[in-house]
C-alpha cells in the first residue's frame, strides 16, 4: 500500500513539474509549452486522471495533446517555430567560447531532433 502511494506521488510530482515548466514556457521565448504538457498528461494518466482529463479538455493546448496521442502529429507551424529556435540555438552556441566538441555535439543533437521532427505527420 505504501509502495503504491509513493508511485502515485511520483507520477503526480512529475505531472505538476511538467505543467509548471510548460506554464513558464508560455512567457519565456524559446521554451516550449506543449512538449511539457504532453509529458504532464502522460504522467497524469498514470497517477492523476483528473489532471489528465483537464489537460485533454484545455481550450488552448488540449487539441495538440489529443492530436499527438491519436496520430503523433505535429502542426507545420510548430515545426517551423521549433526549427527557428534550433537555428537560433546553433547560432548562440556558435558564437560562444564553449569547447569545440560541445559545439559539434549540440549541432549533431539538434540535427537529429530536426530530422525526427520533420518526419512526424502534420495535423
Amino acid at each position: 500500500m505504501v509502495h503504491r502511494a509513493l508511485v502515485v506521488f511520483g507520477w503526480r510530482a512529475l505531472a505538476v513539474l511538467c505543467v509548471a515548466i510548460g506554464f513558464v514556457g508560455v512567457f519565456v521565448p524559446g521554451l516550449p509549452t506543449v512538449p511539457f504538457l504532453l509529458v504532464a498528461a502522460w504522467a497524469g494518466g498514470r497517477g492523476w486522471p483528473a489532471l489528465e482529463a483537464w489537460l485533454l479538455a484545455h481550450p488552448r493546448h488540449g487539441e495538440a495533446i489529443r492530436r499527438w496521442r491519436e496520430r503523433r502529429a505535429i502542426p507545420r507551424r510548430a515545426k517551423w517555430w521549433a526549427s527557428a529556435t534550433m537555428v537560433a540555438s546553433i547560432a548562440l552556441i556558435g558564437v560562444s567560447d564553449a569547447p569545440r566538441m560541445l559545439h559539434l555535439g549540440v549541432v549533431a543533437f539538434i540535427v537529429v531532433v530536426a530530422v525526427w521532427l520533420w518526419t512526424r505527420p502534420e495535423a
